[in-house]
């Protein structure tokens, strides 16, 4: 049964369009009610090259902000030119942050009168800007904007060109654009992925009760996977004679989770813990009444058993079980496994490209955050130095 669920705002609203509890299809609409044609369009575009319902609802999400602004500008869409992105830029900067610190997990806090409380982050207003510069792009292609070019100031960039696809033009080879830089940007500090501790992971995977939540985490913690490619993996995808998974590229997941990943890789686990909690679980733990294909279920009485696991509700087992240790932290997510298990890799003398098709990035630049020097190892080298110099 298809179903409609809002969010609310003063003037523009996001409207999910649900069937079957998944996001099947996302309208922006005014405050009559009205569906915004150009951006619902622009939308529907990106179900139909295959966005998963989490993106779809982010660009959702950020051109609310475009129109919000236009509305109160009184200017429509098609009037909006370069000069307007700088205006545009600076409404976002003082636009106060709807979330809570700990769903953002970056915030501004100001002081001001006039703007008390949390701003937008300055990466949340780069991708905020990305997303309009998105729909411009798809408005050009669409020949339904008519100005000569974004307005989204751009220029030319030749070192793009040697990025893989997913940092090319939003619209690809299609739009016949050439690789650009954005020149209406805020400037973010670059912030490293901070492994966690040795105490804190001993503290948490020591304290899982439960067999699924053990072998999930240690997916991510030992198998640097991905919070959405463990909850996606099917029981075809172990190979425990081979000590490996396969991830694998779906969209079958019920509720609409899938692995950010484009390619199929293999993850080879040879730490004997990981696999033997994967096996336990699903030997003892897991429905034994349950014909999902997928490997972590709801279990229980409840009226969601055997259903396949979401992210919300692994998040939520995450975060309760850091409130009840007391070690709950911003930086402290399921996703920081991942960054813990990259970080030993590449300290452990993992080659980069290695490393780069073992955690499935597309972009090498993506893969060389993990190869900067750690807080450690600089003070370790100072330590020598000074013994050097005794």
């Amino acid at each position: 049964m298809l179903g409609v669920w809002g969010v609310h705002d003063a003037a523009v609203r996001v409207i999910k369009h649900r069937d079957g509890g998944i996001v099947r299809r996302v309208e922006l609409v005014d405050e009559p009610g009205e569906p915004i044609g150009s951006a619902c369009r622009f939308l529907n575009h990106l179900v139909d090259r295959g966005f998963s319902p989490h993106t779809l609802c982010a660009y959702a999400y950020d051109l609310k902000y475009l129109f919000t602004f236009l509305r109160e500008e009184g200017m429509d869409w098609q009037e909006f030119r370069a000069p307007d992105a700088l205006r545009l830029l600076a409404f976002l900067r003082r636009t106060p942050s709807r979330r809570s610190a700990q769903r953002l997990g970056l915030t501004v806090v100001v002081g001001g009168a006039d703007t008390p409380g949390k701003l937008l982050a300055p990466s949340t207003v780069n991708r905020i800007l990305a997303a309009v510069a998105s729909f411009y792009d798809w408005a050009i292609v669409a020949e339904e904007y008519d100005g000569d070019a974004s307005p989204m100031q751009m220029r030319s960039d030749p070192a793009l060109a040697r990025v893989p696809d997913r940092r090319q033009p939003f619209m690809g080879r299609a739009s016949r654009q050439k690789p650009v830089r954005r020149t209406v940007t805020v400037k973010q500090p670059r912030r490293l992925p901070r492994p966690m501790d040795d105490s804190v992971l001993e503290d948490f995977i020591g304290s899982l009760k439960r067999l699924r939540d053990l072998a999930m985490f240690l997916l991510m913690l030992d198998g640097g996977l991905r919070p959405g490619e463990v909850l996606s993996l099917h029981l075809a995808d172990v190979s425990y004679g081979r000590r490996r998974v396969t991830v694998r590229k779906r969209d079958d997941h019920p509720h609409g989770v899938r692995g950010k990943s484009r390619t199929e890789r293999i993850v080879d686990l040879h730490e004997p813990r990981t696999l033997d909690a994967v096996s336990r679980y699903v030997m003892h733990e897991r429905p034994l009444d349950a014909d999902s294909p997928f490997v972590f279920l709801i279990g229980g009485n409840g009226a969601r058993r055997l259903e396949p696991l979401g992210y919300d509700a692994l998040v939520r087992l995450f975060s309760r079980r850091m409130d009840k240790l007391g070690l709950r932290a911003p930086e402290r997510t399921p996703h920081a496994l991942r960054h813990t298990h990259a970080t030993a890799m590449w300290e452990g003398g993992m080659r980069e490209l290695s490393l780069q098709k073992r955690l499935g990035h597309a972009s090498p630049e993506s893969t060389k955050v993990y190869t900067r020097v750690s807080d450690e190892a600089v003070l370790a080298d100072y330590t020598q130095a000074l013994e050097n110099n005794r």
